[in-house]
């Protein structure tokens, strides 16, 4: 492992553009490291577990609309889109798949210095390898080249401290993933990285105050926007340089400033692409940091006499990030309103809190449902739950083994006072129940119900399996058949556009 200092550079200086973060991004895209037997393996279960979260959004509008933009611009070739049995072309099957995956906030995540979604980069990378007629061993390929650049990016720099949407690590490490899976030249990928890191950077409103369908939409966008980028840098077109290191660019405008310094950690030459495995899934449908609580919140529900009636207060000490993105400390009232979105309430922590105590279960549809949301006695308790920051776990958030837990505090009527902390999920890695290949298939089979059917879930668990051994006819597999009638409401629904 290296790190790279990144910083800014006056355009005076005279600097060789094989110093810039860009290039040394598209040299590791470019160059042959050897396979890893875990990380091809995670790769599989990720593939699955895209699969799975997928299936089961294929009825919800932001995906219905994503779906019916991608059916309008259909291709001989092209590529799958799930739900549609059809194929289009792969900028947009990539936007309509990569919808599906991102809209039940239910698939993996890192946590560093910024926070992700990793899992993003494989919907244009499938539509891509589709097009092209790669094999799944290219695919693999390039999926590991796009996990080793989004852990990087996301381990060195902070966009969120800057309220910059964390897509802009993703499109990077989008185009890096097509230009391995290619094999394409340094050069061509370097011009598609600063073109997909100029178009993607927006502002994180998309995940503040009234959160709407855009999270579901924007990461799908940055998906997009890479495919794009790269299909301009193969005809010879260029991108602004140096897009982080530049006097008027990334980090000088948005991020730090112009004194600022970022070291970016990348595998040495030659060593193995690890960086999925530093990953992690989601059992629940919610933020990444409410995992560990919704399972000490089942915990500690065990120990409350009676329910939840006679709390007084419950109140969680958790990190910076968890209280000002998910808590109290985000001073957003949507997250402690009833009739707030789905998307506002998988990033309310005090909800969350709310209904895994009252519950002890937590369910991707039926926790969110309106009639659960407006339930007065989860009301009641909704509102008497706070977050409130507590530097060791700050610190320990930030540590090499991190924790993204928290310590919850309920205070009852009679004046007892309950207590408990949990480090990490029990899915997690280094939690009670790592989540290995038959949870992810369990996982699948749950979500998959009732929309997919037995024989085309079997069928697509044992292409998933063989990942790396499938030939380009074969990657139509990774899209199980569904029963549409379980959609059509949801098709028939949505009003017209401009594309038909």
């Amino acid at each position: 492992m290296t790190f790279q200092l990144v910083h800014v550079w006056p355009s005076a200086a005279r600097h060789s553009r094989r110093e810039e973060l860009a290039w040394s991004l598209a040299e590791l895209a470019t160059a042959a490291a050897p396979p890893d037997a875990e990380a091809v393996a995670m790769v599989a279960n990720r593939v699955i577990d895209n699969a799975a979260v997928a299936s089961a959004s294929l009825s919800r509008r932001p995906v219905a609309v994503a779906r019916a933009q991608a059916l309008a611009h259909r291709a001989g070739e092209g590529a799958s889109v799930f739900g549609a049995g059809v194929r289009v072309s792969p900028e947009w099957a990539a936007w309509a798949n990569a919808t599906a995956v991102r809209e039940l906030d239910f698939h993996d995540t890192f946590l560093a210095a910024d926070y992700s979604h990793p899992g993003d980069d494989i919907p244009p990378l499938i539509a891509v390898a589709q097009q092209a007629g790669l094999t799944g061993a290219d695919l693999v390929r390039g999926v590991l080249v796009a996990y080793e650049v989004h852990v990087a990016l996301v381990s060195g720099i902070c966009l969120h401290a800057h309220r910059i949407d964390h897509v802009a690590h993703l499109s990077a490490a989008t185009a890096c993933g097509l230009g391995a899976m290619l094999r394409l030249p340094t050069e061509v990928v370097y011009q598609a990285v600063g073109q997909a890191v100029h178009t993607t950077t927006a502002t994180r409103q998309s995940r503040k105050g009234a959160i709407s369908s855009w999270k579901a939409f924007a990461p799908a966008f940055a998906g997009k926007a890479a495919i794009e980028a790269v299909d301009r840098a193969m005809r010879g077109e260029g991108a602004p340089a140096p897009i982080y290191e530049g006097e008027d660019g990334l980090i000088a405008w948005m991020l730090d400033g112009p004194d600022a310094e970022y070291g970016v950690p990348l595998p040495s030459p030659g060593e193995p692409l690890r960086g999925i495995l530093r990953t992690y899934t989601k059992e629940h449908s919610a933020e990444y940091q409410a995992q560990a609580l919704i399972d000490l919140a089942r915990r500690m529900r065990e120990k409350l006499p009676g329910g939840t009636d006679r709390i007084v207060s419950v109140v969680l000490h958790t990190s910076h990030h968890t209280h000002h993105v998910i808590g109290s400390g985000a001073n957003d009232p949507q997250k402690y309103d009833p009739a707030a979105s789905r998307e506002t309430l998988d990033h309310s922590i005090p909800y969350i809190l709310a209904v895994a105590l009252q519950d002890g279960v937590w369910h991707h549809l039926d926790s969110y449902a309106p009639e659960r949301t407006r339930r007065p006695d989860t009301v009641a308790l909704w509102q008497r739950i706070a977050t409130v920051e507590d530097p060791e776990w700050t610190r320990r958030y930030h540590d090499p083994e991190p924790a993204f837990g928290g310590r919850l505090v309920i205070t009852l009527t009679d004046g007892t006072v309950l207590e408990d902390s949990l480090d990490v999920a029990d899915a997690h890695p280094a939690g009670a129940r790592p989540f290995d290949r038959p949870a992810y298939q369990r996982k699948f089979a749950t979500l998959a119900d009732g929309v997919v059917t037995p024989a085309a879930q079997r069928s697509f668990l044992d292409a998933a399996t063989r990942l790396a051994e499938l030939t380009p006819p074969e990657l139509a597999l990774l899209f199980p058949d569904v029963d549409h009638t379980a959609i059509a409401r949801a098709d028939a629904s949505l009003p017209g556009g401009i594309f038909r």
